[in-house]
């Protein structure tokens, strides 16, 4: 997209979308709001609020543990959420798709289910630099359990993943392969189909932690050909502590269970235990089930606007912050690969990151300073932090403007 392509609005009615958000509406330190920290969590829509406050209000009851009319209306609404979510993914079908708390619970639940029972002394784990510590820490601790090691593949200083050295990289020794679909620092958005191709050629399974592609563009997991993929809800409309994680048949089926307990179950003894087919095998315990009720309303709600439309959008919104981020002197953002979601993280030179966030967060405005959960890469970059501007649908360029006014205000504070 040309400069003047990106500050030419495709008609979209934003404003319309806004008012579905409460939240947005509100003041902060006597200012308007101006929420820029999307990828640390999504505001939720009206009807994903008012699902929740149905459920409590007239559905509430345990799933799949009663025959009365709250029981089987609180049942149908936690499946629900799992049809809506194979839907939304294109899994093969809903039985592939298991409900969690979301992706950091999913990892986890494929490194010690299916990991950890194979890796042995000498083996190997694939994954990058780039990762948020959800796709590493569980890797490390499973490694440490079985004598295997975890392998990073390297990335280049536009924040783009060399897929020839991540090629170079699936040796016979790796047992499994990740991947984040796209970066929550960088905005990077990888090759993923790329990397299944080879990862199938060498028999090695491919886990995508597609926590921060979800909220942006349409997911097809058959398309991508990976084994496992991995959502969390709360960045995608949802409450928090939903989330699921995809995985082929074959695999759930060969899995044993990472946490036991009621309803994964089919039945118990003492001289042993028989488990339930999936995905019930991983569901152990009374589960979020407002909540998912909730991300049931969320899937709805993306499907109403329509990703093309937010794509396109969104799109348009980060080539205008990035456009106006660039005229500011002495400001470096920290990677630009080609293809990108609407994340920036940037520094400015003079000033710590900690600080910048927190006289922004004055003028009402509200953006993410730290290392994000992506130690490694900070690293890479020799950085101690970055700030983070994260866009979503419901954001304007007038919120950019706003915050572009209130960054030049801070940095005459700070410099």
């Amino acid at each position: 997209m040309t400069a003047s392509q990106a500050s030419t609005p495709t008609v979209f009615d934003v404003q319309r979308i806004r008012a579905d958000f409460p939240l947005l509406a509100r003041s902060v330190h006597g200012k308007p709001l101006v929420y820029l920290d999307n990828a640390n969590t999504s505001q939720k829509p009206l009807s994903v609020i008012e699902a929740l406050d149905d459920h409590y209000r007239e559905h509430n009851a345990n799933v799949a543990r009663a025959v009365h009319q709250l029981g089987e209306e609180a049942t149908a609404a936690y499946e629900g959420a799992r049809d809506k979510l194979a839907r939304f993914i294109n899994a093969p079908s809903r039985n592939e798709v298991i409900l969690t708390s979301g992706t950091t619970q999913s990892i986890n639940l494929v490194a010690y289910s299916y990991a950890l029972p194979q890796l042995k002394s000498g083996d190997s784990i694939l994954t990058t630099v780039m990762e948020h510590h959800a796709n590493i820490v569980p890797w490390q601790l499973v490694a440490a359990r079985s004598g295997a090691t975890v392998k990073a593949a390297p990335i280049d200083e536009r924040g783009e993943l060399i897929l020839e050295k991540y090629v170079e990289m699936l040796t016979p020794e790796v047992k499994l392969a990740c991947v984040t679909h796209v970066s929550n620092v960088l905005g990077t958005v990888n090759p993923v189909r790329e990397i299944a191709r080879e990862c199938r050629k060498r028999g090695i399974a491919l886990l995508v932690d597609g926590s921060q592609a979800a909220p942006h563009r349409p997911v097809d997991v058959q398309a991508l050909g990976c084994d496992f993929y991995a959502v969390t809800g709360h960045k995608m409309l949802a409450p928090t502590g939903t989330g699921a994680l995809w995985a082929k048949r074959e695999h759930l089926e060969a899995m044993p269970p990472f946490f036991g307990g009621g309803e994964m179950i089919r039945e118990v003894r003492f001289s042993g235990t028989t488990f339930a087919a999936p995905p019930h095998k991983f569901e152990a315990g009374t589960p979020n089930i407002a909540g998912f009720a909730g991300l049931s309303a969320a899937v709805d709600y993306y499907e109403s606007v329509g990703f093309e439309a937010i794509h396109a959008w969104e799109q348009q919104l980060l080539h205008y912050a990035t456009e106006r981020l660039r005229e500011i002197p002495g400001l470096r953002i920290i990677g630009e690969a080609a293809q990108k979601e609407p994340v920036i993280s940037f520094l400015l030179e003079g000033a710590q990151a900690t600080d910048l966030a927190t006289l922004l967060d004055l003028q009402g405005v509200a953006v993410r300073s730290g290392h994000h959960c992506a130690h490694p890469l900070m690293q890479f970059y020799d950085v101690p932090a970055t700030l983070r501007v994260s866009l979503a649908f419901y954001n304007t360029r007038e919120e950019i403007d706003a915050f572009i006014v209130a960054l030049l205000k801070v940095r005459k504070l700070l410099l």
